[in-house]
């Protein structure tokens, strides 16, 4: 009886026995291998292995039901690249891993791209850089360090600043992201004055050699992209030089402000007021619980080992776990794979399950597109205290914006598009970024060269304060300065250097321009290509190229007598009247033209001399030698009448010297000294046409040695067209030269900031208000000592030789007709004579 008693109690047993058999010989779950390959010794190594399996272990203590489980096959790095290609070989071929995470290293990551062949699983990488292989199976689960550098673009440009210096680690991945740094900022309009690679083993010397060098280049903003230990340094030594005091904007990208939880009292203290990029991560219950648990358990470790908060990168692992143990599971689920699961499963699913998964992570919406986390949203914090202090967001997208807060427009009276303020390095909250470009080395003034030589008073003239003084410059080109330049408001002083032609050439102050002893030159400086390759000038503020000046003509009731000289006139008509006598003498005897009382001999005489000047004479010559006396004058009169007629034009009308046949070069070797003297296109006596001053230019075309001057086109209006307006014109232009600016050094902002206000000047009026004030007309305050203009007018000594041979004619022709007249006289006394005495002979006694 108590057997039978037993008997049910025994097959009881045997049952759960049998169950307990079953149950170890077949799981309800199956182990997925998952690699594991990070750099165990490093900080960041550490955290992102504790976060993974603290995600492993939250997971399935969330969801015990899931019939799969990750299982981790770590390797260790070592902090080489070569042994994270070793490791992961070494994975693919001895283990049966369905994904692989890490490393956290750029160059680890693109060590495994080799692997694309070999590697057909998902591999979870760290790489915060776009990724250049096409492996569809490489994720990134971190955020695109890229994506913040068009917000700090976007900042930079609301500083106003239109230059800065890019300081980067001497890295591939540093030098890489410098390139699409400079891309960003090219976008808007921003100009990158230098980008410093600095290696992480620099030594103090060399590192404070760099960074003395970067404070001399007049730069506004300093943008650092590097690892926290050498950003720590950076901002150490840029301390120690005064770099961090007032006047200078230091921006911190993520790779650097995503650790700053981490890094000690000393790092954060030496960088006091820069602004830094943060990866967000919206405030939620879940990151809090996680935080705490992980600052327990870090505790609970080990109390008195260095504490590592968890950063962005912990984070980014903790949500990929999840993601992945979901993918693994849906895979399961869907009945995908086949019996033996664990080692027979798709990895092509797989990835596309983990392009599928979507959920909300301790960073937010967790959630792939192309391979890559998407990310809308980043954090502005600015340093200060012991830590640092939110002040806005930098949203993503086509129209990125900053804003205070997430879901909340930007308020129009928000500094900086719509951040809250800003402590800046040296405590202050505002600052003048246009006076922090030009104090560079201790400089509280800028030092300014400006010709002293008063050879155009109008255009630039020294004037002295008599209580300080101080030298300033005035006149056109001093006035267009002090206007530009006090529109910048830089609040920087300027010190004035006056410096003469006979100490320095134009040449050699662009020289010292070029050497940084000066900071600018301002004054008549002509910009050339050549000059142009040593300092930056601003846009022209004159008229472009050069001038033709000549005299104009007189304006008198007997300008037509100005074609001959008075000789010549004299000469002219006593010929008139010779030529008259010579064809009376020859005709009155035998023409009856010529004939009639005394009265009409005169006049017919005289009318017929006078009208050859017109060829309208009438009356017909019988002699020959009349005849020949009139062809050889009228030939006298053509040319007479005919340069007359040129002559006349050219006084009545200014002469206009063709610009083509004047040689540039010549001109481009005395331009700088003032204007060129021309004589009929060529270039005359060197000495003469050097050009210093108003008279120079006077006596040059008053000499008459000279028919035209070419010159800048300001020294032309101000000096000559516009002084002695009465007695000389502009009569053609040529850009053959791009008129007057402004030199700076190489790379000064300055040229950008006073084109833009010359630019402005020209629009509003200013520009042509300073014309009229120094280059208007001034007869009255101008004192002409010259005597007036001598014409280069026809004389007898140039036409000498046409009076020669027409009196020579008129001589010989009335020579002949004496002889001729005395022959006949001879002949009729003689006849008479024998006559005569005949008529003695026949008579009788």
């Amino acid at each position: 009886m108590a057997n039978c008693r037993l008997f049910p109690f025994l097959i009881l047993m045997l049952l759960s026995f049998q169950t307990l058999l079953t149950a170890h010989e077949d799981p309800t779950y199956k182990d997925i291998q998952v690699g594991v390959i990070l750099d165990m010794e490093s900080g960041v190594g550490k955290v992102i292995y504790h976060c993974v399996t603290m995600a492993i272990s939250d997971f399935y203590k969330a969801n015990p039901d899931y019939k799969t489980r990750i299982v981790f096959i770590t390797r260790d790095t070592k902090g080489e690249p070569l042994y994270a290609l070793s490791a992961a070989l070494n994975l693919l071929e001895n283990t049966e891993v369905q994904a692989i995470i890490g490393p956290e290293s750029t160059v680890e990551e693109r060590f495994l791209e080799v692997l694309e062949d070999k590697a057909n699983i998902p591999i979870l990488s760290f790489s915060t850089t776009p990724f250049s292989n096409t492996n569809p199976n490489l994720l990134g689960i971190t955020q695109d360090e890229t994506t913040q550098f068009k917000g700090i673009a976007a900042m930079v440009e609301s500083f106003k600043a239109k230059n800065m210096i890019v300081i980067c680690e001497d890295t591939t991945n540093g030098r890489e992201m410098a390139t699409y740094m400079v891309s960003s900022f090219q976008e808007k309009n921003i100009y990158v004055t230098y980008t410093s690679f600095i290696t992480a083993s620099s030594n103090n010397e060399q590192m404070w050699e760099e960074l003395r060098k970067l404070q001399t280049m007049q730069a506004l903003v300093f943008v650092v992209h590097a690892s926290p230990s050498l950003a720590t340094n950076v901002f150490s030594m840029a301390k120690e030089l005064g770099m961090m005091d007032e006047g200078y904007m230091w921006i911190v990208t993520s790779k650097t402000t995503n650790y700053l939880d981490s890094m000690d009292s000393e790092a954060i203290e030496s960088m006091q007021g820069a602004l830094g990029f943060r990866s967000y991560f919206p405030a939620s219950r879940e990151l809090r619980e996680f935080i705490s648990k992980w600052r327990k358990e870090h505790y609970a470790l080990d109390p008195f080992m260095e504490f590592k908060e968890v950063d962005s990168n912990g984070i980014w692992a903790y949500d990929a776990v999840y993601a992945l143990a979901m993918a693994v599971e849906r895979e399961q689920t869907r009945g995908l794979a086949s019996k033996e699961l664990g080692t027979n499963i798709g990895t092509s699913l797989l990835l596309d399950e983990m392009l599928r998964v979507k959920f909300h992570g301790l960073g937010g919406e967790f959630k792939l597109m192309n391979g890559r986390i998407i990310t809308k949203v980043m954090e502005v914090v600015n340093v200060i205290g012991k830590g640092d202090r939110r002040v806005g967001f930098w949203m993503m997208g086509t129209d990125g914006e900053f804003v205070k807060e997430i879901g909340k427009t930007k308020s129009s009276s928000s500094n900086y598009h719509g951040l809250e303020s800003i402590m800046w390095p040296g405590g202050t909250t505002s600052i003048n970024p246009k006076r922090r470009m030009l104090q560079t080395n201790g400089k509280k003034k800028l030092r300014i060269l400006f010709p002293s030589t008063s050879r155009f008073q109008n255009i630039a003239q020294i004037s002295v304060d008599p209580r300080t003084n101080q030298s300033a410059a005035s006149g056109f080109c001093g006035d267009v300065f002090n206007a530009a330049f006090n529109a910048l408001d830089y609040g920087v002083g300027i010190e004035v250097i006056p410096f003469s032609y006979k100490d320095m050439t134009y040449n050699d102050a662009i020289d010292k321009i070029f050497s940084k002893e000066y900071d600018a030159a301002i004054g008549d400086f002509t910009i050339t290509a050549n000059r142009s390759l040593y300092v930056d000038f601003t846009l022209p503020f004159t008229d472009l190229g050069t001038g033709t000046v000549a005299r104009n003509a007189k304006n008198s009731m007997w300008i037509f007598l100005n074609p001959l000289s008075a000789n010549l006139w004299i000469t002219t008509s006593c010929f008139f009247l010779f030529l008259g006598f010579v064809i009376w003498f020859i005709e009155h005897r035998s023409n009856d033209e010529f004939q009639g009382s005394p009265r009409q001999q005169l006049f017919t005489t005289l009318w017929f001399a006078f009208s050859t000047l017109v060829y309208a004479h009438r009356e017909k010559l019988q002699s020959n030698l009349s005849r020949f006396v009139v062809v050889v004058w009228i030939f006298v009169v053509l040319v007479l009448t005919s340069s007359y007629t040129a002559t006349l034009s050219s006084v009545l009308t200014v002469q206009q010297i063709g610009m083509n046949d004047i040689s540039t070069g010549f001109f481009q070797v005395l331009s700088p000294l003032g204007g060129v003297a021309f004589n009929k296109l060529k270039p005359v006596d060197p000495n003469l046409a050097k050009l210093y001053t108003t008279a120079d230019y006077a006596k040059a075309i008053n000499s008459g040695g000279v028919d035209a001057l070419v010159a800048e086109i300001l020294y032309i209006r101000s000096n000559l067209a516009l002084y002695y307006a009465s007695d000389f014109s502009l009569i053609a232009t040529a850009s053959t030269t791009n008129g007057f600016g402004f030199a700076f050094q190489k790379g000064s902002p300055l040229a950008r900031e006073m084109s833009t206000e010359i630019a402005k000047m020209r629009e509003d009026g200013t520009l042509k208000a300073l014309e009229d004030k120094w280059l208007k007309l001034q007869y009255a305050s101008m004192s002409k000592d010259f005597s007036s203009p001598s014409l280069k007018i026809l004389n007898l000594y140039g036409l000498r030789g046409l009076f020669l041979i027409s009196g020579v004619s008129m001589a010989s022709a009335l020579l002949l007709s004496m002889i001729h007249l005395a022959r006949e006289k001879i002949k009729r006394r003689i006849w008479r004579y024998i006559l005569r005495r005949s008529a003695d002979e026949e008579s009788p006694v």
